[in-house]
């Protein structure tokens, strides 16, 4: 039997994030961080102490002085594949401790 108003999981799911853009920022936020492993591979990750983001700011500690100069570097780069990578402008800098 089917209902009148029946919608697919996906689409109840897609809609319910487009009613609560404070609960779909945090999402991509998680995105985010979770592009910054996956983008700069294993070997950067293995060095990421913590991450996180506030007001549009990812902040990311390091625990190789090398590797935090050769990415303060190429921090725009970043910037844009890691909001590529969430599909949306979530970051607007990076700040590498």
């Amino acid at each position: 039997m089917m209902h009148r108003n029946a919608q697919t999981l996906g689409d109840a799911i897609r809609e319910f994030f487009e009613d609560n853009a404070e609960l779909r920022g945090k999402i991509l936020e998680i995105r985010v961080m979770r592009a910054w492993g996956e983008i700069l591979g294993p070997m950067v990750a293995q060095y990421t102490r913590n991450i996180y983001v506030k007001d549009k700011v990812l902040y990311v500690s390091l625990t190789s002085s090398v590797l935090r100069s050769e990415l303060v570097l190429c921090r725009e780069r970043l910037v844009k594949s890691l909001n590529d990578y969430a599909g949306s402008e979530v970051i607007q800098d990076i700040v590498i401790r």
